[in-house]
């Protein structure tokens, strides 16, 4: 499968929300939620103290355009009154006063500055990559892009073609809906793409504004954990079938897993209001199913020689803190201590879907992995679906 990854350009979201800030926010719109009295000790428990948007918080909460007047306008609003015996005072009273208030925004009004921005975060990442790995965009034959946050038709693929611009004959594959798994799930693609043809050149783009998720009128306490949770960032990386001078990581091998009936776990609902991301409590023990079966997949992998093979790092985007727990409870006895520390220190800064795997390996990067260190990459993503890899640090 031999497959040759540069380093990642990770674009970080230009706007630091802190916590403190949400938190603000909720309280003082929902003083009566049932989660309110609770609310600090909630945001502590998530370890995320500054996460970087796409946007300011400010454009997440400020009202629509539009006003309390019912979407049929003002004419038969006035005919309804009238019908239903208000005089035309009373109906001008009741028209000013639908007027005064604000509506919330529009899924346009929401997705419409942050496509832009994911547009533009993408273009940054994927210009970054190609600088890195030594290429200009006429070298790509291939590209991967994923952004499963800000739906639109062409998506990000044709936007990077025409921004970079790529060659009219490059292969575009747009893969909107992976989500927390298109960092592994993209790599092991690339992988199969390159490994067919070792001359391929294979560009990586994932970008996502989580922050989108962000409805300032939900009050339940799966909305809360979202606000809290969720950062923006897009990332880049080329993919090559041949080893290059800029080469950090050799992939060997892929394993993917999905388990059956946990599609609603959690899911991307588009409501009147924009996107909301649904959470199940359930979802955490799912996910260590996915976890458990690829420790089975590690171990049937080194079956010949299980007491001396062990990854020397894990880069691994498992959604929450409870799994990264799980997955040290859970790993075979004789492993080292440490291998989540990236994948922790990623998550300090907010969970960041499908780009974090990138986010983690760019900090395993920066940390200085010695050559030939073992590496298995993780993720799993709302289906319930995992992919996972395993390669070495060149």
């Amino acid at each position: 499968m031999a497959a040759y990854l540069c380093p990642p350009a990770v674009i970080h979201g230009e706007h630091a929300v802190k916590t403190s800030q949400i938190v603000d926010e909720v309280r003082g719109r929902h003083p009566q939620a049932a989660w309110a009295p609770r609310v600090d000790g909630i945001a502590a428990s998530t370890g995320i103290e500054t996460r970087g948007w796409m946007l300011p918080l400010e454009a997440a909460v400020a009202p629509g355009k539009g006003n309390g007047l019912p979407a049929a306008g003002i004419g038969p609003t006035r005919e309804a009154l009238a019908d239903d015996g208000f005089t035309e005072q009373d109906v001008d009273r009741v028209i000013a006063a639908l007027e005064s208030i604000s509506a919330p925004q529009t899924v346009q009004e929401r997705t419409a500055p942050a496509w832009a921005a994911v547009q533009a975060g993408g273009e940054r990442a994927a210009r970054g990559a190609l600088q890195i790995a030594g290429l200009d965009a006429a070298d790509v034959d291939c590209l991967i892009t994923s952004h499963s946050t800000t739906p639109a038709l062409p998506g990000l693929d044709v936007s990077l073609a025409n921004r970079l611009p790529l060659r009219s004959d490059v292969t575009l594959l747009p893969a909107t809906q992976w989500a927390c798994i298109a960092g592994t799930r993209s790599l092991a693609l690339a992988a199969d793409l390159v490994a067919a043809d070792p001359d391929r050149v294979v560009l990586v783009v994932i970008a996502e504004a989580l922050s989108t998720t962000y409805q300032p009128a939900d009050d339940t306490l799966e909305s809360l954990i979202v606000r809290l949770l969720f950062a923006d960032t897009a990332v880049a990386a080329v993919v090559t079938g041949r080893p290059r001078a800029e080469s950090v990581l050799r992939l060997d091998a892929a394993w993917h897993h999905t388990l059956p009936g946990t599609q609603d776990l959690h899911r991307l609902e588009t409501r009147e209001d924009g996107t909301h991301f649904v959470m199940d409590r359930r979802g955490p023990r799912a996910v260590q199913e996915t976890v458990t079966a690829m420790w089975e997949w590690l171990r049937l992998r080194y079956q010949d020689d299980p007491a001396s093979w062990h990854p020397d790092v894990l880069l691994a985007h498992p959604g929450g803190t409870r799994v990264l727990e799980y997955m040290e409870q859970t790993m075979p006895d004789g492993w080292p201590t440490g291998l989540l520390d990236y994948s922790r220190d990623s998550y300090t800064t907010g969970n960041r879907g499908g780009a974090a795997v990138f986010d983690i390996m760019r900090r395993a990067y920066d940390a200085g992995q010695k050559q030939g260190s073992r590496a298995v990459l993780y993720a799993a993503a709302p289906g319930l679906t995992a992919t996972a890899l395993e390669g070495q640090w060149l």
